[in-house]
């Protein structure tokens, strides 16, 4: 009988190694990105009570847009962050855990990061 083996990915090996040493909490959430293909997704959650504090997507920026004015990726997740800014000031969010995930920090990842701490959020 065949033994059956787990095969770890590189990308699920730096995912787990970034998440164990990141913690939100209630004071300072975790603030995670998710990069796909087409668009970005950018969640705040609080670690302790296990709960999605607020979420944004830029499939409605990117989807806005005509054909004619297209928007780099980069530049609709900067928009997209541009806009969860507003919503974490109305929720009274001052600083954030980053969360990069398996991800490298460069590109999009990096320009959230750099979006957030210009509108004054503590990364």
């Amino acid at each position: 009988m065949p033994k059956i083996s787990h095969y770890t990915t590189k990308s699920d090996s730096r995912k787990i190694r970034v998440r164990s040493k990141i913690f939100g909490t209630a004071e300072r959430p975790r603030l995670t990105v998710y990069r796909a293909n087409k668009y970005s997704y950018i969640q705040i959650i609080d670690d302790v009570k296990e709960v999605t504090l607020l979420t944004m997507s830029d499939m409605k920026i990117r989807k806005a847009v005509k054909k004619t004015d297209k928007l780099t990726k980069t530049e609709s997740a900067i928009k997209a962050t541009e806009e969860l800014l507003v919503k974490m000031k109305k929720a009274k969010i001052t600083a954030v855990v980053f969360d990069r995930g398996q991800y490298k920090y460069h590109g999009r990842v990096k320009a959230i990061a750099e979006a957030l701490r210009n509108g004054g959020i503590k990364v």
